[in-house]
């Protein structure tokens, strides 16, 4: 009979010590979150760059941030601080590989050219037909990929480089104007550098051929055997 009532109680004080432990955990799940607070995702949209934070309000003055409320939240649980550190480091992990994601252009810095017409030095005359205009420039830095360097005569591109020669014969008595420009890779000038020159027509050469002319044209008006007579005198004089 003794035994029989120590079994009953030592059930009875099981059944009291779960119940009680099944109270105290329904209290500590239920005990309202005083302190949570909302977290914000702030995303920059030219950068990519996402930050994690309770206080939006410090970024919803700056242009360029979308702020999105998450479903993540503070608190004082353990648990819930824990989940909220784990979801922060992921997102640090995720904020890195985007920011490594991201290239990084870093625009190149300008090139200052030096520029120099060595020929023509001056102004100067050149006499047509017989002279040509020769061109020479130096420069430094060398050319960059993508720049280059032309020589123009009165606005026409003659050379791309930096030398070039031009026949007087092509060009009118006058002034003229020579220029050399670089240009960037975006067609931009960077430098430039101009010359005047002046053409003139050599008297002596242009006389003489106006005398050959009148020559050819009085022969071509002698008959046939005055013509003859000419050109036999003139093989005479060539075998002597």
């Amino acid at each position: 009979m003794m035994t029989t009532f120590k079994v009953k109680s030592l059930m009875n004080n099981r059944a009291l010590a779960l119940l009680a432990g099944l109270v105290i955990g329904s209290v500590t799940l239920y005990v309202p979150n005083v302190n949570a607070a909302s977290i914000y995702k702030v995303v920059d949209e030219q950068t990519g760059q996402v930050t994690f934070t309770d206080q939006p309000q410090n970024y919803e003055q700056q242009t360029g941030k979308q702020i999105v409320e998450t479903n993540v939240s503070t608190g004082n649980d353990s648990s819930h601080s824990a989940s909220t550190s784990s979801q922060n480091n992921n997102s640090s992990q995720s904020n890195n590989s985007t920011k490594s994601a991201i290239p990084v252009i870093t625009a190149p810095a300008p090139i200052n050219y030096q520029l120099v017409m060595t020929e023509p030095s001056e102004e100067r005359a050149y006499q047509r037909p017989g002279q040509i205009i020769t061109v020479s420039l130096q420069m430094s830095p060398a050319l960059q990929t993508g720049d280059s360097i032309s020589i123009y005569i009165d606005g026409q591109l003659i050379s791309q480089g930096i030398t070039a020669s031009i026949a007087t014969i092509n060009l009118n008595p006058g002034e003229h104007t020579i220029q050399a420009t670089i240009q960037n890779s975006r067609g931009q000038v960077v430098n430039q550098i101009t010359r005047t020159v002046y053409v003139i027509q050599n008297t002596a050469i242009l006389q003489n051929k106006k005398r050959v002319a009148q020559q050819l044209q009085a022969y071509q008006l002698l008959p046939w055997h005055q013509k003859l007579r000419l050109k036999m005198r003139q093989n005479n004089n060539a075998s002597k």
